[in-house]
């Protein structure tokens, strides 16, 4: 492995290319990066690189959003991989939702739409088409106050249970499509897709439990990916960055549980950090990436022959940065 680490140095030395790696990418891939985060921090620092070249480590609209915010730059992946969640809704469903929400009594005009950023660069054109607002787990917050404003309702995509937990939070009704009758949805203030992180989905309250009668003075910290009965019962709730930040900032001895991917849990300190769960929740797609991946895609540089190289068509590319953009705007 040392010997193909050198040679991914040795190649990136020669090319116009900045490496970037998600916050759970495995620790031989994350350690090849000169800019590391999560998706929102990822997204601005990439299109902002004075490379001609990005290889972005992560799943596939990681490095959609990149091209889309800089369309300039030569977008490539090693792996693109596809994350689970933005897997569960492509433009058809989001459309079939959005009649559903119609059938409830409710006008598209009088709908905001807002999609996480785990979604397509599709999903995002069609939110931009509909004057909607991408965000991300650290934003949300502020960007469904901002979006409340306007007076209409907001339809979630993809992660009912991040548009669920910012209800709560802002103590909103919610409904899921799918899940919630009819009624139900026409009185929620925030009507949310029925997709979720299958990561996030392993931790619960028993885990919880557990933690808390083995350690009683344990800090519970989840991602708000969650389950609204997780994020009911911890100490903190935060985006991936958040979570960094405040477990860093916790005294080394004090003891502390988190509830999101393993490969960025066991990065943050050596002592007295435990995951919120019996099995290792690691996200299988962020995963897929090898270094031997990471090369092969250097090397494809230095041939000319670009391999997995993000395009995206030019109207979708037009209406997911106008959704993006907005987000930076709040």
């Amino acid at each position: 492995m040392n010997e193909l680490k050198e040679k991914i140095i040795k190649l990136k030395k020669s090319l116009d290319v900045t490496i970037v790696a998600h916050y759970y990418q495995k620790d031989e891939v994350f350690d090849m990066a000169d800019i590391t985060g999560d998706s929102l921090e990822l997204a601005k620092r990439s299109s902002q690189t004075d490379t001609e070249f990005i290889l972005f480590c992560g799943v596939g609209f990681m490095g959609q959003s990149v091209k889309v915010l800089a369309p300039q730059k030569r977008v490539l992946m090693p792996r693109i991989a596809c994350c689970a969640m933005a897997r569960m809704i492509d433009v058809d469903y989001f459309d079939e939702n959005l009649n559903i929400i119609n059938k409830a009594g409710i006008h598209t005009k009088d709908i905001l739409p807002i999609t996480y950023i785990n979604s397509s660069a599709e999903v995002k054109a069609r939110v931009g088409k509909l004057d909607g607002i991408v965000c991300t787990s650290s934003n949300a917050y502020d960007i469904i106050k901002r979006a409340l404003k306007s007076g209409k309702k907001i339809f979630f995509v993809p992660d009912r249970c991040l548009g669920q937990n910012f209800a709560n939070d802002l103590g909103l009704k919610s409904a899921v499509i799918g899940i919630d009758d009819m009624k139900k949805i026409k009185s929620a203030d925030i009507i949310c897709y029925n997709g979720f992180c299958s990561v996030h989905q392993l931790f619960t309250v028993d885990d919880v439990a557990f933690y808390k009668d083995k350690y009683p003075d344990i800090i519970v910290a989840v991602h708000p990916e969650c389950d609204p009965s997780v994020v009911a019962v911890a100490d903190f709730v935060g985006s991936t960055s958040q979570l960094i930040k405040f477990i860093k900032e916790l005294d080394i001895s004090q003891k502390v549980v988190v509830g999101t991917e393993y490969n960025m849990v066991h990065r943050l300190r050596q002592k007295n950090t435990y995951t919120l769960s019996a099995t290792k929740p690691q996200c299988p797609t962020m995963n897929e990436t090898t270094l031997e991946d990471l090369y092969n895609t250097l090397k494809s540089i230095k041939d000319g022959k670009y391999e997995n190289e993000i395009t995206i068509e030019k109207d979708v590319a037009k209406y997911a940065k106008i959704a993006l953009e907005k987000m930076f705007e709040i």
